[in-house]
Formats: C-alpha cells, sequence, structure tokens
C-alpha cells in the first residue's frame, strides 16, 4: 500500500448527500476513477492488489477517488430512493469541485461507464478523456441487444446475492475466474461486501445497474475515448465493448486476454499500460520485480489445542478478529500484507523497525482476545 494511507475527505453534493473522495499523488492530469457497482475507499489500500494498481496509476496522475452515494463511505440511501444517473453525475461534479478539479481524464470501470459517458456528453468541458474498462451502454436483454442479461437471469443473480452476499465465496468464480480457490482473494472479497452495503442495498444497486441504458447518449460524447474489455468477461460481455466503440466517434478498442472482470485481477499490468499510453502516449514506468524488503511471519501458539478445546463457530470468530488485526496493525505500520494462512500472515516492510513495531502490536492485540502469537521477521 502507499507509504501513508490517503485521507478521506467529503464533497457536498447539491442536496446535502455527502460523497466521499480521496485524492493521491501529485502527477500533471487529474484522473477520476469512477468505481463500479459497489466500492469502499479505505479498505481498497488493505488489498495489495488493488493497492498496487492505484499506485501505478497514480504515478501518471493525480488520482481523485470516490464512492459513489450509496456504498462505501459516501452517504447511504433509501432502497426505495436509488438515486438516477444525473444525481450521481451530479456528485461527480462536486468531488472534482472540492478536489480543485476544473478538468479531468476519466476511468471508469463496468456500472461506472454509464455515469462517465453521460458526463462526458453534457458537461463536455470537464471532460479531457474516457477510459471505459468492462462497461456498457446497457445490462439488460433487448431485440438490438442480445448479449446483455435476460431480465431472468439478472433475477436469479440478485437471489443468489441476496442469500450469500458477505461471505466472500460466492461471485468470484463470475466475476474474477483467476482467483478461484484464493484464500486472501475471498476472505478480502467477503469483508468488501459486507463493508460497501448491506444484503439489501446491494441487490437494490445491481437492480439499478440492469435498469441502465445511456445508448441514446453516446453519439454525443465527443472526447478522445478508449474502451478496453478482456475478450472472455461474462459479466459484461465482449460484444458490449464493440457496442460502445462502434458509437462513441473515434473510440479505439483494445481487447485484453483473460476472464476476469475484476480490474484489479488478472493481468493488471498490461490493463494499466493501456491506460497509461493513451493519456500520456508513453506506457507508464513499473515498479521493478526486486526490492529490498523486511518479511514479517506470524502464527497463533497452539491453533489445533485451541480450536478443539472451544469449537469451530467460536475459532472462527477469533481467526477472523485475528485476521482483522493483522490487516488493521500492518496498515498503521505501513506494511503490505503478502498471504494469510489462516492462524498467521506473511508481511513485508521497508524496513526491520516497522516489522518489528508491528509484531509487537499484534502480540498485544491477539492477548486482549486470549491468543498467544508466535512473530519472526
Amino acid at each position: 500500500m502507499t507509504a501513508e494511507p490517503p485521507i478521506t475527505r467529503y464533497a457536498n453534493s447539491g442536496d446535502d448527500v455527502a460523497i466521499a473522495y480521496q485524492v493521491v499523488g501529485e502527477g500533471p492530469r487529474d484522473l477520476v476513477v469512477i468505481p463500479g457497482w459497489i466500492s469502499h475507499l479505505e479498505l481498497q489500500w488493505e488489498y495489495p492488489p488493488m493497492a498496487r494498481f492505484l499506485e501505478r496509476l497514480s504515478g501518471f496522475a493525480r488520482l481523485i477517488l470516490m464512492d459513489k452515494r450509496g456504498t462505501g463511505l459516501s452517504d447511504r440511501v433509501a432502497v426505495s430512493d436509488l438515486p438516477t444517473l444525473e444525481q450521481r453525475m451530479e456528485d461527480v461534479r462536486a468531488v472534482m469541485d472540492a478536489a480543485g478539479s476544473e478538468r479531468a481524464s476519466f476511468f471508469a470501470i463496468s456500472e461506472g461507464g454509464p455515469l462517465a459517458m453521460l458526463l462526458a456528453a453534457a458537461h463536455p468541458e470537464r471532460v479531457d478523456a474516457l477510459v471505459l474498462y468492462g462497461s456498457f451502454a446497457r445490462w439488460i436483454r433487448d431485440d438490438d441487444y442480445p448479449w446483455a442479461p435476460t431480465p431472468q437471469q439478472h433475477e436469479k443473480g440478485r437471489a443468489e446475492m441476496r442469500a450469500n452476499w458477505g461471505d466472500g465465496t460466492s461471485q468470484v468464480d463470475f466475476f474474477a475466474p483467476s482467483l478461484v480457490g484464493d484464500r486472501e482473494a475471498t476472505s478480502f472479497w467477503g469483508r468488501y461486501q459486507r463493508q460497501s452495503a448491506s444484503p439489501t442495498a446491494a441487490v437494490a444497486l445491481s437492480q439499478m445497474a440492469s435498469e441502465t441504458d445511456v445508448r441514446d447518449v453516446l453519439p454525443s460524447v465527443r472526447v478522445p475515448t478508449l474502451v478496453l474489455h478482456r475478450r472472455d468477461d461474462r459479466v459484461t460481455r465482449l460484444p458490449c465493448a464493440h457496442y460502445l466503440a462502434e458509437r462513441i466517434e473515434g473510440a479505439e478498442l483494445v481487447e485484453l486476454p483473460g476472464a476476469d472482470h475484476w480490474w484489479f485481477a488478472g493481468d493488471t499490468d498490461g490493463l494499466i499500460d493501456e491506460v497509461g499510453e493513451f493519456l500520456t502516449g508513453e506506457i507508464p514506468h513499473r515498479e521493478p520485480d526486486r526490492v529490498l524488503a523486511t518479511v514479517m511471519f506470524t502464527d497463533i501458539v497452539g491453533s489445533t489445542e485451541r480450536a478443539a478445546e472451544i469449537g469451530d463457530a467460536r475459532w472462527r470468530e477469533l481467526l477472523q478478529a485475528h485476521e482483522d488485526a493483522t490487516r488493521r496493525e500492518v496498515a498503521r505500520h505501513r506494511g503490505r500484507i503478502v498471504k494469510t494462512l489462516g492462524d498467521g500472515a506473511l508481511a513485508t516492510f521497508d524496513g526491520p523497525a516497522r516489522a518489528v513495531r508491528c509484531a509487537c502490536a499484534l502480540q498485544g492485540a491477539m492477548r486482549r482476545i486470549g491468543l498467544e502469537l508466535r512473530a519472526g521477521v
């Protein structure tokens, strides 16, 4: 993650709704990231693949990040009064004003794409360029849009979502096939779901996304546009990208290999290279594969015996408390979690002092919940 976690601030939208945002980096251009269906500004910095992606973007731009109205750290809304695209568009403008950005490029992800396209059409004076990743003009089947899911498929998906929301196991195989079997990704996705939206809100926001239709807006988008799409994406299929590229004047389409819909899964370097080259004319610098780092590893003392003693349900609660404390302390001490191991973790730091202080803080946190922790640096 970044050396210092970004500060979350709030912009006041026109109807007194607070929209959470962060500003990262000091690049020569502003790049507003419009997230997909759910997001959580602060939690994303605790997951290394997300943090690394955003760090690379901030290498060539001043990033403006936000949680859309109704999700993450922004004001939540009643499911009976979901925001319109026009309201969310005003929220984006409020964030830009608060961040001191008169004009910016946009990196819009999935369901964030229609919002970015509407903004570009209605307020071209504020939009330099659009990058649309895994996005769509419409997300429900129509006679001239036969590749999108049917209403019945959407309804089935929402029923499964409500039943399994927050457990981390659902949707991974659909949204990010490359992460199937990755315990770290599954655990994080569960936390991300729970902290981004409630089950009822998640279902309502998904339904709102499925009812979005900006097909009539596309001819009015007159800013440089790059459409990026992974060829085997099952969430928004490749014809969605072709439809956008054919109807936005001058748009460039790049098909990327892979099946992951999530922007932080799969070949993220290839994705970022395309974004950077489109916006700057150059492939952005990549961090070297080898760095000097201090490694910290931890292990719960007598975990097998303790689990047998207190039972599976209570042990799962303690393991979750252990994992939450580990993520919190590693982030606080400016480290990066490499892997969680159930009853332990592996993390890296840029120096031994931070690693030792983190290990001591973790041992204290574990004692408070009745566990003993071994730690090595």
